[in-house]
């Protein structure tokens, strides 16, 4: 069970090829920042954030794990004990979207439907070098029951609206098994109200 006397505890991981923006996203959501600088994650990142919805504490432990080939083989060190998955595509790179339906296939045959997922069609800020349409990605997403959610690390758009609806999903699901009832039944996550966005403290862990 992820709750405690303080409040929610979720595990989040993000997969996702190598320079699709996960590092950035994360980075934008936990701490409000970007840079145009590329640093490649080495194996994985650790960060926190902490919010309060519809007056319930949610913790995030936010794991952002290395996209390179030759660190695929540890994904599942990061993702078994995971309660949500953020997988992440580069709108302007068709083959990083047929990376993420590998990571998809992945976590559906070990964890199954324990596990909520939400996919980001990330750098929509570069709309004009899409090579990933918007129906093929929505379309898919549905039919692997994932949120999908189009992103821009750079503009902010879309952040706070897919991790808010990745919580959303992680707190119905907690809550189905306690045997209560789920404080939003919406599955899109709308009338997801976020009445506190507190201070959080991050650190990092690298290989």
């Amino acid at each position: 069970m992820a709750f405690s006397n303080r409040g929610y505890n979720f595990k989040v991981v993000l997969l996702g090829e190598g320079c699709v923006g996960k590092t950035s996203l994360v980075l934008r959501y936990v701490e409000d920042k970007f840079s145009d600088k590329h640093i490649s994650t080495l194996q994985a990142s650790f960060l926190t954030k902490r919010i309060n919805i519809d007056g319930q504490r949610v913790n995030l432990a936010i794991w952002d794990t290395a996209g390179q080939e030759r660190f695929h083989a540890l994904g599942p060190i990061y993702y078994r004990d995971s309660h949500g998955a953020i997988l992440v595509y580069d709108i302007t790179d068709e083959d990083s979207f047929q990376k993420v339906k590998n990571w998809v296939r992945e976590l559906r045959k070990m964890l199954g439907n324990d596990i909520c997922l939400a996919i980001a069609g990330n750098k929509v800020d570069l709309e004009k070098d899409r090579h990933v349409s918007k129906e093929l990605a929505e379309t898919y997403s549905e039919e692997v029951g994932a949120f999908h959610c189009f992103t821009s690390a750079k503009t902010d758009e879309g952040v706070d609206e897919i991790f808010l609806n990745l919580s959303n999903q992680m707190m119905k699901i907690a809550l189905e098994k306690s045997d209560e009832k789920p404080i939003s039944s919406s599955p899109n996550g709308r009338n997801l109200q976020v009445v506190e966005d507190e201070p959080q403290t991050s650190r990092g862990c690298c290989g």
